[in-house]
């Protein structure tokens, strides 16, 4: 159950603000690689940002992209549906700490312990889903 003021729709915000951090962090390193002009330009032309933090930053941002629909769906089926188990809403809490982390374990280059990371976002998201299916199936 949603303890206090983290309810599922604060934790869906919240995972907003992450999502505008990435989307923040990419563009500032890419324009320290390429100049104001470029980054406010359609950014049809080169220069692409080359920076290996850039870099970093931009495939970072690209893999929570990609989980992050699911995310998105599975918060708001708990929302609407509920969680009788509990299992939604630590998976939620999982999913999102376990996302900060990969941030600077990305940025920093770090192997193995942020694939690891990653897994254990992969595995909120699980929680995630027995959430939503135990509250659909156990009435």
């Amino acid at each position: 159950m949603a303890a206090g003021f983290l309810s599922f729709p604060v934790l869906a915000a919240l995972s907003v603000v992450l999502l505008l951090f990435h989307v923040l962090l990419q563009s500032s390193l890419a324009m320290k690689d390429t100049g104001k002009e470029w980054n406010a330009g359609p950014r049809d032309a080169e220069p692409r940002p080359v920076g290996v933090m850039a870099g970093r930053a931009a495939r970072a941002s690209g893999n929570f992209r990609e989980t992050y629909p699911g995310f998105v769906v599975l918060v708001l089926a708990l929302a609407v549906g509920g969680d009788d188990s509990g299992m939604g809403f630590a998976g939620t809490l999982v999913w999102l700490a376990a996302r900060i982390v990969y941030i600077p374990l990305y940025l920093g280059g770090v192997p193995y312990i942020r694939s690891y990371v990653w897994l254990v976002a992969a595995g909120g998201l699980a929680l995630m889903l027995s959430g939503v299916l135990y509250s659909a199936y156990a009435n």
